[in-house]
């Protein structure tokens, strides 16, 4: 059977090689063939990389808050989308979409809900991550929209988190108990770092817009068979 590719994941397989005969043969990149040995593990024995980390923890526990803070700078009603998309060639499961339904969208979102204010600003001025520009793609692909959007929104971290880091400074710093003056200006300061409602919502939202490229959305179709059979094929290696 084969294993369709996540949208996720086309960054990677369009990252180009480094020499140019393999460019010139179409070969797969080192990056691509890395990938899809991951991919490969985690199909064929249910295992995946287990690395989550802070901002991909805020990012799954607040994606709804980031929707919904969405939904009030543009003043449209979004909901999350649950729906698992797939063809042919790729399988991808977009976050929130404008249109009939998710398989004849208008227009597909996806939201990420960055960690603090630093690593949001750092995105003002800066081109869009290939890696999302072709999830995008894959996202249009899919159901049919003409244009995708990155929404980056900045919304407060899980209270957990914040009690978390709290503890965390307690349990670093010379004091008597939590209610020493010390210890309650550094706490305050790691609630202004890790909640936002003070800020403008509109200052808490930037998106970027990608167009419909149907040269790269042929260019998919054409990329995704040869590494599912690649994927398959390791099996022949010496994994």
């Amino acid at each position: 059977s084969q294993t369709l590719i996540r949208c996720s994941s086309l960054g990677s397989l369009f990252t180009e090689p480094m020499a140019k005969a393999d460019k010139e043969a179409g070969n797969l990149s080192k990056t691509a063939k890395t990938h899809l040995k991951s991919v490969y593990v985690r199909e064929k024995y249910g295992r995946e990389r287990d690395i989550v980390t802070r901002q991909m923890k805020k990012g799954l526990e607040q994606e709804n808050l980031s929707i919904s803070l969405l939904s009030r700078v543009l003043k449209k009603v979004f909901q999350k989308n649950e729906e698992r998309l797939n063809n042919d060639f790729v399988s991808g499961l977009p976050d929130i979409y404008e249109g009939e339904s998710i398989k004849n969208a208008t227009a597909i979102y996806d939201v990420k809900s960055s960690f603090d204010f630093f690593t949001f600003i750092a995105n003002v001025g800066e081109p869009l991550d290939k890696d999302y520009y072709y999830q995008l793609q894959g996202y249009m692909f899919l159901s049919g929209a003409q244009v995708a959007y990155i929404a980056y929104c900045l919304v407060d971290c899980p209270q957990w988190m914040i009690e978390g880091e709290k503890y965390k400074l307690l349990k670093t710093m010379n004091v008597i108990s939590d209610e020493s003056p010390e210890f309650l200006e550094a706490a305050a300061k790691v609630d202004r770092a890790m909640t936002f409602e003070d800020v403008k919502k509109e200052d808490r939202v930037l998106i970027f817009t990608v167009n419909r490229d149907e040269e790269v959305i042929e260019k998919i179709g054409q990329k995704c068979p040869k590494p599912v059979n690649i994927l398959w094929n390791l099996k022949k290696c010496t994994l």
